[in-house]
């Protein structure tokens, strides 16, 4: 009898990880980025992420943040949580190769602004997105869309209107799109991880680079830059993605609480990221770049030189038209 309850027990704690059979159980949520503490998103980890779900679980669930790449860098988090290795990860588009439809998130021109961009990816179109997302990587949830940034151009070299970009050298992330605009543009881009791209700013690898003021802070880019010329070409969004068999073996109430704090971080770190762009700005300039506002002519130029890039991408695939009209029509 003595072994009989021995052996109910440890079945009983086995099957806890999967059904939350033992609620005293503790887990432990491993959170990745490559973000500095200070950009929105991972502010909002730290702020709303990791609160609301300690706080609703009783202390059950601990989350654990590591920011600034630690548990390695974009392509590692996405293969982290598509093996179980990592719980949770906000990546952008590692996967785009795959699964062309998330090429979405680094749409030229799509939105008409920062508000907007909020609004999609708050709305039924994400939701609808997540669900494919799921069926493409079975191992996988996508929970939340939310905004890395505003794309402006960066540089060492003079950088105030369309016929500067000729003959710079870009790092660009390793996307069509963003290196489709860079050669659009009559730029050279070359791809580097985001943990190597100081470096090669420092070292004049490259010229300049594509990212948000945001970044171009948490990441201290304006230590080795410039010139900021504020296209706003992208606004980029980040996805946070968890673990399938991580998410389905906690018990059903868990599972709600993380998408529900999932996302609230999103929500909370749109309205944050849409506060800051003018204090960014002001931060820049202070820090002694040239920041230039894109006019609306030179926008318009923009537009007509990557016409190829879009067209082609419109050709390619059949998706993107029906989803880019879809966008452009939420208020």
């Amino acid at each position: 009898m003595k072994h009989g309850k021995k052996l109910i027990v440890a079945l009983c704690a086995t099957a806890a990880v999967f059904t939350g059979c033992s609620k005293s159980e503790k887990i432990t949520l491993k959170v990745g980025d490559n973000w500095g503490a200070s950009h929105p998103v991972a502010a909002a980890l730290d702020n709303v992420f990791k609160p609301q779900i300690e706080k609703e679980t009783k202390g059950t669930v601990t989350v654990e943040i590591y920011h600034s790449g630690t548990l390695g860098n974009e392509a590692d988090l996405w293969n982290g949580v598509r093996n179980g290795t990592i719980e949770v990860a906000i990546v952008g588009t590692p996967m785009n190769q795959e699964y062309a439809t998330m090429m979405i998130s680094d749409w030229p021109f799509l939105y008409r602004d920062l508000g907007h961009a909020k609004n999609v990816w708050t709305s039924a179109v994400a939701d609808e997105i997540n669900a494919e997302f799921h069926a493409k990587f079975p191992t996988t949830y996508m929970l939340a869309w939310g905004p890395n940034s505003a794309r402006t151009f960066t540089s060492n070299k003079k950088l105030t209107s369309v016929d500067d970009f000729k003959g710079q050298k870009f790092r660009m992330p390793g996307n069509p799109i963003h290196v489709g605009i860079a050669s659009n543009l009559g730029a050279n881009a070359q791809v580097i991880p985001l943990g190597e791209l100081f470096s090669a700013l420092e070292t004049g690898v490259v010229d300049g680079q594509d990212n948000g003021m945001v970044t171009v802070i948490s990441e201290a880019f304006y230590e080795v830059q410039k010139y900021i010329y504020e296209t706003n070409h992208i606004i980029a969004t980040l996805e946070l993605i968890v673990s399938a068999p991580f998410l389905d073996g906690l018990p059903a109430e868990t599972q709600k609480i993380v998408a529900a704090a999932a996302k609230a971080t999103m929500a909370q770190a749109w309205d944050d990221y849409i506060k800051s762009v003018d204090n960014d700005r002001a931060f820049l300039t202070g820090k002694g770049l040239t920041v230039t506002a894109c006019s609306p002519d030179d926008q318009a130029r923009i537009v007509e030189l990557i016409k190829p890039l879009t067209d082609g991408l419109y050709a390619q695939y059949d998706w993107a038209k029906p989803l880019t009209d879809r966008i452009k029509a939420i208020q």
